[in-house]
This record gives structure tokens, C-alpha cells and sequence, in this order.
């Protein structure tokens, strides 16, 4: 059973992940151990400005790191978070596939057997 802090990270990672640019970024740097912020902005069709706001958001999200290097900044996937984040998905969609629990009442969390798309 997940926590409310839990379900409030997994949440902030999926909106972090809900935008195509970002998800670009996220691919791009799958390619590579670490990758210069330019390089990403030479594959992207957006501004550097852009990018680094995006960038910003999967790094608060912990999906990537980024380190200062000179003048440039290199940014990399955190494989763990990532590694997390595909454990934590999959238990949260599991239970949405799975059989109500018979021993809870109808309509209650556990048993959405008569919630017909209504949230409890």
C-alpha cells in the first residue's frame, strides 16, 4: 500500500514525463551516458531557453541529474529513479486491472465494483 508521500512523488514524476518535448529529452539522453545541454538543443526543434526550462522540470522531478562543467552544463538520466518510478507504475497499474476484494463493501477503495467511473 502506498503512502500519500508515495503517491505525491509518482505524480510529480508522471507530470514531469507529460510533455512531449521532455519526453524527447528523456530519449535523447537514453542514447548517451551524459550529454551536453546543447547537443540536446541542436536535436530538438526548440529554443535553448526551452529546453533548459524542461530540463529544470525532469531534474526537480529527480529523473536526471546535471552537474556544471566550465561553461557547460551535462545532464544524464538517473537510471534508478527511473528503475523506481517503472516498479511503482507497474504495482499502480496492477491494481487498476485487478479483481475488487470481495470482502470490502461495494463502492468503497478496494471494491470499485459499482463505481461505474465514479470516483470514491
Amino acid at each position: 500500500m502506498s503512502s500519500p508521500a508515495d503517491d505525491e512523488q509518482l505524480a510529480l514524476r508522471l507530470r514531469a514525463l507529460a510533455h512531449p518535448a521532455r519526453l524527447a529529452i528523456v530519449r535523447a539522453l537514453a542514447e548517451v551516458e551524459r550529454c551536453q545541454c546543447g547537443e540536446i538543443v541542436r536535436g530538438l526543434p526548440l529554443a535553448q531557453s526551452t529546453v533548459s526550462q524542461h530540463l529544470k522540470v525532469l531534474k526537480e522531478a529527480g529523473l536526471i541529474t546535471g552537474t556544471i562543467e566550465g561553461p557547460r552544463s551535462c545532464y544524464c538520466l538517473d537510471r534508478d529513479t527511473f528503475e523506481a518510478l517503472a516498479g511503482e507504475l507497474a504495482q499502480f497499474l496492477s491494481l487498476l486491472g485487478a479483481a475488487p476484494d470481495p470482502s470490502r463493501p461495494e463502492g468503497t477503495p478496494g471494491n470499485p465494483a459499482t463505481r461505474k467511473g465514479a470516483l470514491v
